[in-house]
């Protein structure tokens, strides 16, 4: 006995949800073969295909699926996220503003902030992050993304309170990070450096933190500590070269070398 579309889409969810996407992709093949541009299993086999990183082939089924139910809010979400990634957020933008239409929910704010976002619509993009954060005040994207964008705007206390605010939890190397540019920019160079040793814990071959640790460590008078902050940037990213001759030659506390070449025999051997 055939079984129905939704039979399958119940197995291919179960096995995507159990890590085993190449069978769901099967499954949602094999009952398109059956049944072309059923609108659940373009969908489901859309978000497999995104999951896997194929682009361009999940949107052509997400499309295809709106065009059989295209007041499918989930399916518009999808199709947003898929455009999105392709660069293309006039697309994404008009998806999700049929989303929230249709089912007005945190997700699809949160989409439209990070499209806004993404498309460089700087004014747009601040505008649907506090909104959100209005909404939810323990939004941590949110405040982490408004900091972001504060400190690049030049309101550095702003950024500082925004970013401190998204690091009382959990978050990425990359907002510790960005705390850490703002604590700099304030002359906090021991908040500066705890906030960089964050993100280096967090991810150990963040370059940038580890060069703008060795700057803030070499402020503070700490040269050795600053030196094993340089070599480790160094070893990591060897084209920081230059960065690191500078910062030591230039700042109020550092040192002098002969040559690069001596400079680097220091710092091959730390």
């Amino acid at each position: 006995m055939a079984q129905s579309s939704e039979d399958i889409v119940r197995r291919a969810t179960a096995a995507f949800n159990a890590g085993r996407r190449d069978e769901a992709r099967v499954l949602c093949e094999q009952g398109l073969i059956r049944s072309p541009g059923e609108s659940m299993l373009s969908h489901l086999l859309a978000a497999v295909l995104f999951a896997s990183g194929e682009t361009e082939a999940a949107r052509g089924y997400v499309e295809t699926s709106l065009v059989q139910r295209p007041d499918n809010a989930s399916a518009r979400l999808l199709a947003a996220r898929l455009a999105r990634a392709a660069g293309d957020f006039d697309r994404a933008l008009s998806h999700l503003d049929q989303a929230i239409a249709l089912a007005p929910q945190r997700e699809a704010f949160a989409e439209k902030a990070r499209t806004l976002d993404q498309a460089g619509l700087r004014p747009q993009a601040r505008q649907a992050w506090n909104a959100i954060l209005d909404a939810v005040p323990g939004h941590v994207e949110a405040a982490a993304r408004l900091g972001r964008l504060a400190w690049e705007d030049g309101e550095i206390a702003l950024a500082a309170k925004l970013l401190e605010r998204a690091t009382q939890t959990e978050v990425p190397a990359s907002v510790w990070f960005d705390l850490g540019l703002v604590r700099q920019d304030l002359r906090d160079d021991a908040g500066a450096a705890i906030a960089y040793r964050k993100a280096i814990d967090l991810k150990p071959d963040h370059a940038e933190a580890t060069f703008n640790l060795g700057v803030v460590l070499q402020e503070a008078g700490d040269l050795d500590e600053a030196m094993r902050a340089y070599t480790q940037a160094y070893r990591l990213r060897p084209s920081s070269f230059g960065q690191i001759a500078m910062a030591l030659t230039s700042a109020s506390h550092g040192g002098l070398w002969l040559s690069g070449a001596s400079l680097r025999r220091v710092l091959d051997e730390e």
